[in-house]
Formats: structure tokens, sequence, C-alpha cells
């Protein structure tokens, strides 16, 4: 996540996913209960000023050298779940998406070469040792996927304007882990009955996968994080991606492919503002 951080945001969004303590093993569920139950636990501002910071050091922090003992934390139904930070982890998986993102002459600027190269040594050793983990957090930069709002109904969308609350503008949608794996099982069914194999059935398939390592009592959460940035307030608060999605499906499961053009059409209006920003950047 420190790479990500450092280099590309506030404009990410974030899917997680909070699990129960009984998920976790010990000694890890005992560190979770007690955490929960600690008073001023860090934020995602907290969690981005950490990794900015690694901006200021010669050469710059890559990847954090330890990795985080935080975690997010939700109580559903008087349940206590955890969504576990793995900065470091996150950390290693955003270094090797960066060459797709950034020119080699800016990369090599912001991140030396031999920093990438210590980074992925390290995690190719550690990844020798850990050969099932897998994070809890997945980021985007500068758009939510198309294949996260499958998980959701517009009825689990909650949004927070700026002004009111503690002030920061708040967009996200949370839904039960058995919602979301039924949700995308149904789109990959009409998917791959109606339309050529592409990337949203590939990205569908690969984020089924990724949702089936989690405990079944999981909670989901699609969070806009740092793009209620880049978008006015006008535009979140019309913003109802996760219904387009969904009618669109809908439309083709029904054999209507101009309905589903009309709702994908909006979703890409919508999105084109931010995509537009990306671009001047």
């Amino acid at each position: 996540m420190s790479v990500v951080s450092s280099v590309l945001v506030p404009y990410a969004s974030y899917l997680r996913v909070y699990e129960p303590l009984v998920a976790f093993q010990e000694p890890e569920r005992s560190h979770w209960a007690r955490y929960a139950g600690r008073p001023g636990r860090p934020t995602a501002q907290d969690e981005l000023r950490r990794s900015l910071a690694d901006l200021v050091p010669t050469p710059p922090v890559a990847v954090p050298e330890r990795e985080s003992g935080d975690a997010f934390v939700a109580e559903i139904d008087g349940v206590v779940c955890v969504c576990p930070w793995r900065t470091r982890m996150r950390g290693w998986l955003a270094l090797e998406e960066l060459e797709g993102l950034f020119p080699a002459n800016v990369l090599d600027v912001v991140l030396p070469p031999v920093v990438r190269a210590q980074a992925a040594a390290d995690h190719e050793r550690w990844a020798e040792r850990n050969p099932d983990a897998r994070p809890w957090i997945r980021t985007t930069v500068w758009h939510v996927p198309v294949r996260w709002f499958v998980l959701f109904t517009d009825e689990e969308r909650e949004y927070v304007a700026a002004g009111d609350g503690d002030g920061r503008p708040l967009l996200r949608y949370r839904t039960p882990m058995v919602q979301a794996r039924r949700r995308l099982a149904r789109a990959l069914r009409t998917l791959r009955e109606t339309v050529d194999e592409g990337p949203l059935t590939e990205g569908l398939v690969d984020v089924g996968r990724w949702l089936e390592e989690f405990n079944p009592k999981a909670l989901v959460e699609l969070d806009y994080g740092g793009l209620v940035h880049a978008l006015s307030g006008e535009l979140l608060a019309a913003d109802r991606s996760a219904a387009d999605v969904a009618e669109g499906i809908a439309a083709l499961r029904d054999g209507d492919g101009d309905a589903a053009g009309v709702a994908y059409g909006r979703l890409v209006e919508r999105w084109s503002a931010v995509r537009e920003r990306r671009s001047a950047n």
C-alpha cells in the first residue's frame, strides 16, 4: 500500500473484507480482540499519512520494513469484524503494478531502480515462506472497477455529503459476504450466456476467487476513498453506479441489449470526469 499511497493517492478506491474474530487463528485472534477494544484506533486518513511519509527519506521507502498491526474494525449484528491493513503485503503487490502505470523515467525518479529491486527481492523471499497469504484490501486508482459494483445493490449505498458527520464526504457500500458471492455468481452466469468472454468476465472470476478465501460470515465493503475528492458533491449525490450495473446485467438476462447499453452509457458518462482528471495529471 505504501507505493500506491505515496504516488497515486488520494484518488484511490478500496474493496475491503471484514472477517469475524473466529476466522483468525491464535495468537492473531486475541490480538484483534484487544485491538478492537482500544479507543482512538488509526483511521484510513492515518494510514494514508503514514504511507505519504515514506516519500520523505532519501531514498524513499518503497514498502514498509515491518507488517502493520492495524486494522479497520466494524460491528455487524453485534459481531466484531476486522479488516487487517497488511500494508507491507499491499505495498509489494502495488509495486508489481507500477511499471504499467508510469513512464520509466518518471518511475525511476519516484522510486529508483535499486529501491524497487530490493523490494522485489524481499517480496520473493517472503512469498516463499507465506504461499497462502492474501490481502483483505484491494485498491484501484482514479476509478471503481465495474466488477466491484456487481457485489452490491443501490439499497446498500451510504452517502455522507461534505460538511456532514466529521466534515469529510463519504460514499461506500456494504453487504454480507453471502450476498456478494451470490450476486457475483449470478452476474457471471448471465455474462457467459449473453456476451463473449472479456475483461469484465475475467475480472469477476478473479474477484470471486478472492472472496472464496474468506469466512462466509464476513462483510464486504466498497469505499470510494479518495475518489470523493475527484468528484463534485453534485456528482457524488447523483452517483448510482451499482444500480446502473445491476440494471445492465438484468437487461442482458432479459435479452434487452439496448437497455443494457443505456445503463452502461450512464456509467461511462458518470466516470468520464474522473478519467479526464487522471489524464490531466
